[in-house]
């Protein structure tokens, strides 16, 4: 395979049978710096660049990040329900009839390990109405900040 940049679903394809070509073609470790290495990393961060371009996924709910940690420890309802007050409270929690407070979020990130961006979830639909978003634009940090892109103006 021409090593080039990624720029269709079968370059793509391509890119990725040629990794695993690579990674299954010998039975010992892959030196970094072999032509075979060198050629992995090549392939790989070309793979990554597409994925990160072209198959963004979006993040998960609250709720979806807690059962997947449940899932990934094989905990229960009920080995979890001290972190949320009670066995009602983390059932109205898992269902979407009861929000997450400050402390359960805390609780569940120290001890399940579930990163607070997973447990702060945003309501896409709230903006500022436009006197006050002409204001916030006026610090040149905040302006700066959203114009890079990472994050929506609304």
């Amino acid at each position: 395979m021409k090593t080039k940049i990624l720029k269709t679903e079968k370059d793509y394809d391509l890119a990725c049978k040629r990794l695993y070509q690579l990674i299954g073609s010998s039975e010992k470790a892959i030196a970094p710096d072999s032509p075979k290495g060198e050629e992995m990393e090549l392939i790989s961060l070309l793979i990554e660049q597409y994925e990160h371009e072209n198959h963004r996924m979006e993040a998960p709910t609250p709720v979806e990040a807690i059962k997947f940690r449940m899932e990934q420890m094989g905990l229960k309802q009920t080995d979890i329900a001290p972190l949320f007050g009670g066995k009602t409270r983390v059932s109205e929690v898992l269902n979407g009839k009861r929000s997450l407070t400050l402390k359960m979020i805390t609780l569940l990130n120290r001890y399940l390990g579930i990163p607070l961006e997973s447990l702060i979830s945003t309501n896409k639909e709230i903006k500022l109405d436009d006197k006050k978003k002409e204001k916030l634009l006026t610090v040149s940090s905040i302006k700066e900040y959203l114009s890079s892109g990472r994050v929506a103006i609304m």
